[in-house]
């Protein structure tokens, strides 16, 4: 324990897998920690961890427990920072409340790390204005991410973020120039060179919107991953370790990712018990968290197509009918036509497949971060947003790189579709994509997202849609009106449907 001269820099409150983690994180980069968990056990986890890391050369206490919030309370450097890593929802308001009647104070801070929704957090931020300082800050990268450098996506009050700027670069994930991530997973060896993935992104709840914007773009890249793997397995008969082999190489070229190099390592892992690729042995039911859900739903709500991302979320709830699919394959059967297989041929087409859908599911994702600015009064840099994600978080890719160049070169750039490089890439390689959909359709194997991705591309590069005969649809049975091509835009026109007018044709 500190003697009561000494002082904490930061307190946190929950510490279980992420609170544990990013404490140790900030130990090893030189703060002291106050923490509490109702759980005696967490701290005392904690406290022996950090005991066990500590360097030789340093002789106090890195992190210390405390048994009451008001005990840690009077520990803390003014302004008190305080992390909340508690359950989203009901639990952070509690928290909040029992704060204030510990003793808070009106400029000190509460930062939520959690995975709150974010209008949670935008309530928040106003319910405890005069009261305290409520800051949003979101953590992606897991339990290892945590530890050793997370992206953090922060948001809420600005001269809040002046106190807590030096804390989250110094333990955020940093990335080289060249976008590619700096590890070093060693306790006590923080990386200190590089650019920080984090960066200030707005008030109240932008940074908790677009951590949930990332959780969407991630549901999707799993899914896209998913459904590249299911093509190889059922039209090659691929064992998993083949496919496993594939994607090390397609991790080695443009599809270098986080997700493409942990999917190489699952699908060349075998189970302990059968001898059998482990991958077989999992049931084939997805579960989710809801963020991929709120993407969707805030998407829908602003009028923004994100099908891509929709259509992962659906395919995740179909995988969780298992009963009912069971049944369905023995009544429910396609009828196929799949002429002869090139296996290299269509290796090459699912790769670029994947990359192609992969494109068009960020720029979905961006689409919506850019809708939601108008919406809740925030001004995003796109292109910031794009370097915090290159390191610490699930989705890290070389890819994002060309992102952040993009945006850097066209700050007002609607949609990635059409920056040169993302414009070239699918006018190259849609083929593939084009190729992958028929194959799945024609051997009826499930690749939602990959249609999904089709129609999106091609939708977005019509100049002309139905909507015009959706839009007469709409006037005949509800009377909505309708703009005409060639009248001022905004002129509203009403047509009697049911009276014929029919002009005379011309001999």
């Amino acid at each position: 324990m500190l003697n009561s001269h000494q002082s904490c820099n930061i307190g946190f409150v929950g510490l279980g897998v992420m609170g544990k983690s990013l404490a140790l994180n900030l130990a090893d980069h030189g703060y002291k920690v106050a923490g509490f968990d109702l759980d005696e056990n967490k701290i005392n986890d904690v406290l022996a961890t950090e005991e066990k890391e500590r360097c030789s050369s340093i002789s106090e206490a890195r992190i210390i427990g405390c048994s009451t919030l008001e005990e840690m309370l009077p520990k803390l450097t003014t302004p008190r920072v305080i992390v909340l890593l508690v359950p989203a929802g009901k639990p952070v308001d509690i928290v909040c409340e029992q704060l204030l009647n510990s003793g808070l104070e009106a400029n000190d801070i509460v930062v939520d790390c959690g995975n709150s929704q974010w209008t949670d957090t935008i309530r928040r931020e106003s319910e405890y204005r005069g009261k305290l300082k409520f800051f949003g800050t979101a953590v992606s990268g897991g339990e290892v991410g945590a530890r050793f450098g997370p992206s953090l996506m922060p948001g809420g009050d600005a001269d809040s973020w002046k106190y807590l700027q030096p804390m989250w670069e110094a333990v955020s994930a940093k990335v080289n120039k060249d976008g590619t991530q700096i590890i070093s997973n060693i306790p006590g060896k923080q990386v200190t060179e590089g650019e920080p993935c984090t960066t200030y992104l707005g008030p109240n709840g932008a940074g908790h919107y677009v951590k949930m914007v990332h959780n969407g773009i991630e549901y999707a890249d799993m899914q896209l991953i998913c459904e590249a793997y299911h093509l190889l397995r059922s039209l090659l008969g691929y064992e998993p370790e083949e496919i496993g082999k594939i994607f090390e190489t397609w991790n080695e070229g443009e599809l270098n990712s986080y997700l493409v190099e942990i999917t190489a390592d699952i699908l060349q892992h075998y189970d302990n018990t059968t001898g059998a690729p482990l991958v077989d042995m999992i049931l084939d039911s997805a579960g989710q968290k809801g963020t991929g859900r709120w993407t969707s739903i805030s998407a829908t709500q602003m009028g923004v197509p994100a099908g891509i991302i929709s259509e992962s979320v659906y395919a995740r709830a179909l995988s969780t009918l298992t009963e009912e699919r069971e049944k369905a394959a023995s009544l429910l059967v396609a009828e196929t036509e799949l002429g002869e297989i090139d296996s290299e041929a269509v290796i090459e087409s699912v790769r670029n497949a994947l990359y192609c859908a992969k494109i068009c599911a960020y720029a979905q994702g961006f689409q919506i971060m850019r809708a939601a600015q108008k919406e809740y009064n925030w001004s995003f840099n796109f292109s910031d947003i794009a370097k915090i994600w290159r390191g610490g978080c699930i989705i890290r890719a070389s890819f994002l790189q060309k992102i952040a160049t993009a945006f850097t070169e066209k700050p007002d750039l609607e949609n990635l579709l059409l920056a040169d490089y993302f414009a070239d890439t699918l006018a190259d390689k849609q083929k593939g994509l084009r190729q992958a959909v028929v194959l799945a359709a024609q051997s009826g194997i499930p690749t939602p997202s990959f249609f999904s991705a089709l129609a999106y591309f091609d939708g977005y590069r019509s100049e002309i849609l139905p909507a015009n005969l959706l839009q007469a649809q709409r006037d005949y049975f509800g009377a909505h009106s309708y703009e005409r091509v060639d009248a001022e835009a905004g002129q509203k026109f009403h047509t009697l449907w049911q009276e014929k007018n029919r002009p005379e044709k011309k001999l």
